[in-house]
C-alpha cells in the first residue's frame, strides 16, 4: 500500500486553520435569555452547589465531572522525540483530547505542567481531583512516570492511567491472546522476550504475568542485554522486579527458541537471524515507532509461519492505543469508578481479542478495501470498527463492578450498550471509510483547474496522502509559480502537469468530439476551441479516453455551467439519469439531499428515480437508505397542487419494487425528528430519514446553503451520480479539504 507523506506546511496549516488549536468549548445548555443566565450562574447555581456539598456523589449528576478526563504531561518523553518541555507537548495532548472525543465521546482537556519534579506533579494533579472523572498521564519519562502514577493511584479516588504504559500493554495482550490461539500455545507455557525496559515494556510484561505468564519465562532486555537476577549495571527497582533466573545474557541468545518477541525499542533491533532462531509459529510484536524493530516483509522472508504486528497503520495488525484508552475511560466513567485496575485492563484486552474473532461488518471491510477475517493478518480489531464503542466499555464496566471499584453500578447492560451506540458520530467513520477505500483504489485523479491554488493544494494533498496519482491540467510555469506561492514549490516534480497545448492526444480528442457534436451545430473550429482551450472539456476528454480514472472540477466556475460543458463529452443530463446528491454532516448526523445539481423541476417519475440514485450513494457511503419526500405538507395536508408530485412519487416507487425504505410527502421535522414522526404511527420509515428528496433545485440550494451558513454544517457535494465515469463538480467556495473530499468520492466511484 502507498505510504502517506505529510509535509510540515500541511501539518502547520491543519493546526492553524480555521482557528489555532484542535478543539473549543461549547455550551450544552441554553445561554440566550436572562432566565438562562440566572439558572446557569447566580442565583440558580446555588442549588446544585448545596446539593453537592450535602452529597458529593451528586457532582456526577449536576456537573461535567462524570464525562471529563484530564490529559496531563510535562513533555519529558514526547512521541519518541524526547524531552522538549511542557509547552511543546501541548499539540500532542490536544490531539489526545480530541481522540477521546472522537472515539468514545469523552470530554477531555489537556493540562501541561512545567516541572520535572515528580513531587510537584503529584501535588498538582492530586489537587485537581474534584474537577475530573479520570486522569490520563501521557509522555512523562521513566522512571518518574512509575513514581507519579503509583502515588496518584494511592491518594486519588478517580482512575489514574498512564497510557504510554497500560494502553500499549492492553492492545499488546489482546493481540497476544489471538496470536497464541492461532499458534496453539498457552500463555503459561510460552517463552517471551521483551526488548525495551521502559514504561510500555514493563507494563506489557506485568499485564502478561497477571494473565498467567511465568516469571522466568519472561526475559526482559535493555541496551545492556538481558536483565537477569544478580545484574547490577543500569538497574532500578522496576527492572529488578522483572529480573529472571537465567544464564542468557544477550538479545541474540534470548531469541533462540523464543515463542514471543515484544519490541518497544528501536528500528532494526531484531535481525533475520534472530527470527530464524525462534520457535515454530513465532509471534513478533515489533512496536517501535515510527519504524519497527524488524518489518513484516523482513520477518516473513525468513519465517513464513511468523505472526507479526507493528505500531504502523500501513501494515496488518496495528498495535494502536486508540483501541484501548477511550473505551477504558468510557467504561470507567460510566460506573463512576474509583480506579482502573488490572481486571478492567484484562477485560478490555479479552473483549478486543474476542471482537477480532467475530465476523467483520461489511462497512469495515469496505473501509479497508479487503475482507477481514480472523487469522495471521487480523488478530487485532481495526481502530475504525464501529462495534468498539458498544462492545469494549460494557466489558470494562462489568469488570469494575465485579471488583468493587464502581460507585454507581450499571443495572441494565443491554440498555447501556444501546446508549453507547447512540453516542457515536457516524460521519467520522464514513469519511474514514471512503478515504481508506480511495487509498486502495489508487485512482489517477484529473484536477481540471490547475490555475487555482486551492485545487493545486488539494492535488498535492491527494498524492501525498497516498491516495493515487494527481494529474493537473494547466500550464507548467503557472502551476510552478502558484505552488511556490503556497509554500509547496517542491511538489512540482511530484505532480503530472497536463497541458492541452502540447498533448499528443489532442487530435484524437478533437476527432471524437467532432463526431459527437457535428449534428448539434458545432463545426471543426468550434470543436478545436472546446478541446484545445476549455480545460473542463479537455479534462472530460482525458477521462473519456482512459487517460485518467476520475475527474474533479467546478472550483472556478458555477456548477451549472461546468455541467453543460461536461455534457459535450458525457451524457450527464436529467434525461440521461444524472442526479446530484449533497451530503450534509452536522452534529453527528449525515443527511443526503437530492437533486441538488441536475433536475430543475422534476416530476413524480423523476423524483422516484432521484430517490433510487440517492439510495445508491447512501449505500456507497455505508448508510442503509431511508428516503423522505419532503414538502410543506404532511400526508395530504395542507392540500396543494405544489405538493401533489411529492405525494405521487412514493406510488411510483411502489410499482418499481425497490429494496429500501421510503415515505412521503412530509415536512422536514417529521422526516428528521423521531418524536414528531411518532405522531404518524402509519409512517413506513423505521427511523429518521437520512435522504431528503426535495421538490426542486431551488429548494435544494436554499436548504444546503442555509444549513452551511447558519448551522455550520459540513457540505460534501453535490455528488454527481448516474454518469458512466466518476466526475465530481465542486462548488466555487470549496476549501482545500472540500476538494480533497470530492476527489476521494470520485476515487471510490461513489455514485
Amino acid at each position: 500500500m502507498t505510504k502517506m507523506k505529510i509535509t510540515p506546511e500541511e501539518a502547520l496549516a491543519y493546526h492553524l486553520e480555521p482557528r489555532p488549536g484542535k478543539y473549543e468549548i461549547v455550551a450544552s445548555t441554553p445561554m440566550a435569555t436572562q432566565r438562562d443566565l440566572s439558572l446557569a450562574y447566580s442565583p440558580g447555581v446555588a442549588v446544585p452547589v448545596q446539593a453537592i456539598a450535602d452529597n458529593p456523589a451528586t457532582a456526577y449528576d449536576y456537573t461535567v465531572k462524570g464525562n471529563m478526563v484530564a490529559v496531563i504531561s510535562n513533555g519529558t518523553a514526547i512521541l519518541g522525540m524526547g524531552n522538549l518541555g511542557a509547552l511543546a507537548s501541548k499539540p500532542v495532548m490536544e490531539g489526545k483530547a480530541v481522540l477521546f472525543k472522537r472515539f468514545a465521546d469523552v470530554n477531555a482537556i489537556d493540562i501541561e505542567l512545567d516541572t520535572e519534579d515528580p513531587e510537584e506533579i503529584i501535588k498538582a494533579v492530586s489537587l485537581m481531583g474534584p474537577t475530573f472523572g479520570g486522569i490520563n498521564l501521557e509522555d512523562i519519562k521513566a522512571p518518574e512516570c512509575f513514581i507519579i502514577e503509583q502515588r496518584l493511584k494511592e491518594i486519588m479516588d478517580i482512575p489514574v492511567f498512564h497510557d504510554d504504559q497500560h494502553g500499549t500493554a492492553v492492545i499488546c495482550v489482546a493481540g497476544l491472546i489471538n496470536a497464541l490461539e492461532i499458534s496453539g500455545k498457552k500463555i503459561g507455557e510460552v517463552r517471551i522476550v521483551l526488548n525495551g525496559a521502559g514504561a510500555a515494556g514493563i507494563a506489557c510484561l506485568e499485564l502478561m504475568k497477571a494473565m498467567g505468564a511465568a516469571h522466568d519465562n519472561c526475559i526482559m532486555c535493555d541496551t545492556k542485554g538481558v536483565i537477569y537476577q544478580g545484574r547490577t549495571e543500569g538497574m532500578n527497582q522496576w527492572k529488578s522486579a522483572h529480573a529472571a533466573r537465567t544464564d542468557l545474557r544477550t538479545l541474540d541468545e534470548a531469541m533462540v527458541g523464543a515463542d514471543v518477541f515484544l519490541g518497544v525499542s528501536a528500528k532494526g533491533a531484531v535481525t533475520q537471524d534472530m527470527v530464524r532462531s525462534m520457535a515454530d509459529n513465532p509471534v513478533i510484536f515489533a512496536m517501535a515507532n515510527p519504524d519497527p524493530e524488524i518489518t513484516p516483509e523482513e520477518a516473513h522472508a525468513v519465517r513464513a509461519d511468523a505472526i507479526v504486528a507493528t505500531g504502523r497503520s500501513d501494515y496488518p495488525n496495528q498495535v494502536n492505543n486508540v483501541l484501548g484508552f477511550p473505551y477504558l475511560f468510557r467504561g470507567a466513567l460510566d460506573i463512576h469508578a474509583r480506579a482502573i485496575n488490572d481486571e478492567m485492563k484484562i477485560a478490555c484486552a479479552r473483549a478486543l481479542a474476542a471482537l477480532a474473532r467475530e465476523d467483520v461488518p461489511d462497512e469495515v471491510a469496505m473501509a479497508y478495501g479487503r475482507k477481514l477475517s480472523f487469522g495471521r493478518d487480523y488478530i487485532i480489531p481495526t481502530p475504525f470498527d464501529p462495534r468498539l464503542i458498544y462492545v469494549i466499555p460494557p466489558a470494562v464496566a462489568k469488570a469494575g463492578m465485579d471488583t468493587g471499584v464502581a460507585r454507581r453500578p450499571i443495572i441494565d447492560m443491554k440498555g447501556y450498550a444501546h446508549s453507547l451506540k447512540a453516542r457515536m458520530d457516524p460521519t467520522a467513520s464514513i469519511l474514514q471509510g471512503i478515504h481508506a477505500r480511495a487509498k486502495q483504489a489508487q485512482a489517477r485523479m484529473i484536477f481540471a483547474e490547475g490555475d487555482d491554488p486551492r485545487v493545486l493544494r488539494a492535488a498535492v494533498a491527494y498524492q501525498r496522502a497516498g491516495l493515487g496519482k494527481a494529474l493537473v491540467v494547466g500550464r507548467e510555469a503557472d502551476v510552478k509559480e502558484k505552488l511556490e506561492a503556497a509554500g509547496l514549490g517542491d511538489a512540482v516534480r511530484e505532480l503530472e502537469i497536463v497541458n492541452a497545448a502540447n498533448s499528443r492526444h489532442l487530435e484524437a480528442y478533437k476527432e471524437f468530439l467532432y463526431q459527437r457534436l457535428q449534428r448539434d451545430g458545432f463545426d471543426r473550429h468550434d470543436v478545436h476551441r472546446l478541446a484545445g482551450r476549455d480545460r473542463h472539456v479537455f479534462s472530460a476528454l482525458m477521462l473519456h479516453h482512459g487517460h485518467g480514472d476520475a475527474l474533479i472540477t467546478g472550483v472556478t466556475r458555477k456548477s451549472a455551467h461546468v455541467l453543460s460543458l461536461i455534457n459535450h463529452v458525457f451524457d450527464a443530463k436529467a434525461s440521461d439519469g444524472a442526479v446530484g446528491v449533497t451530503a450534509l454532516l452536522h452534529k453527528g448526523r449525515i443527511v443526503l439531499i437530492a437533486d441538488t445539481l441536475v433536475h430543475e423541476w422534476p416530476d413524480e417519475v423523476d423524483l422516484a428515480n432521484i430517490a433510487v440514485k440517492a439510495a445508491g450513494v447512501a449505500r456507497n457511503l455505508g448508510l442503509e437508505p431511508r428516503v423522505a419526500f419532503v414538502s410543506f405538507s404532511t400526508f395530504g395536508y395542507p392540500v396543494s397542487e405544489r405538493a401533489t408530485k411529492m405525494h405521487a412519487a412514493p406510488k411510483v416507487l411502489d410499482k418499481m419494487g425497490v429494496d429500501f425504505e421510503y415515505e412521503g410527502e412530509m415536512t422536514v421535522d417529521v422526516a428528521l425528528n423521531a418524536e414528531v414522526m411518532a405522531q404518524y404511527p402509519f409512517c413506513r420509515l423505521s427511523g429518521p430519514a437520512n435522504i431528503l428528496v426535495v421538490p426542486a433545485r431551488h429548494s435544494a440550494s436554499i436548504s444546503v446553503k442555509l444549513m452551511q451558513e447558519m448551522a455550520g454544517a459540513t457540505v460534501i457535494g453535490p455528488i454527481l451520480t448516474g454518469v458512466k465515469k466518476p466526475i465530481q463538480i465542486c462548488s466555487t467556495n470549496s476549501t482545500v479539504n472540500d476538494i480533497l473530499n470530492m476527489a476521494v468520492m470520485a476515487a471510490c466511484k461513489v455514485g
